[in-house]
């Protein structure tokens, strides 16, 4: 149960948790940063219709998203200069590309944003990612690996011979996403 006492406090701890700053938080109540840091020290309380937007912010679960989120993060995948794309880190769906991955496939980009690429995966890559847990990757909020993966042969998403690398990423939400960066290519 939250009173005005306590949710100060809790909206500190979620702002902790999912690495938000006081700001954004600010932001998507519709205050000012000042307001935020006064209710949660316990200066000042939120009034009715802030105190509903807060519990509405402190029941959505970490892996719901609003619209918007993370949007720095997407625009310099997308102008990145290397191959380059963005994925949500459990459901591998994709978030973002840069033009010089895109340019390897015969689909663009738009038309699998949001779609798990699992599916494309070599057996090199599904043999790393079924090891994750147990590297305990996803007990951090923070990882790279490096991994040689051979050909998928799928023209349309393809995967070349490469040494590429996954960087886990904590994004806005509390989920994390993977950058997936190619490091160099392989033979043919």
């Amino acid at each position: 149960m939250n009173d005005s006492h306590t949710i100060g406090r809790d909206l500190r701890r979620l702002r902790r948790v999912r690495g938000l700053k006081q700001g954004h938080v600010a932001d998507l109540l519709g205050v000012t940063q000042a307001t935020v840091s006064r209710w949660e020290r316990g200066l000042a309380w939120p009034d009715e219709a802030h105190t509903a937007l807060i519990a509405r912010l402190l029941s959505q679960g970490p892996t719901q998203a609003t619209p918007g989120q993370d949007s720095a993060l997407k625009h310099l995948v997308r102008r990145s200069r290397d191959p380059v794309h963005l994925i949500c880190d459990r459901s591998h769906r994709l978030l973002a590309a840069s033009p010089a991955r895109e340019a390897e496939w015969t689909v663009s980009a738009s038309t699998v944003l949001g779609r798990p690429l699992l599916s494309y995966a070599t057996p090199q890559i599904l043999a790393a990612e079924s090891g994750l847990a147990d590297a305990g990757w996803y007990d951090r909020p923070d990882g790279v690996l490096d991994l040689e993966t051979e050909t998928n042969h799928r023209p349309d998403l393809l995967i070349r011979r490469s040494r590429m690398r996954w960087e886990r990423i904590l994004l806005e939400d509390g989920t994390a996403g993977r950058l997936v960066t190619t490091l160099r290519w392989g033979g043919p």
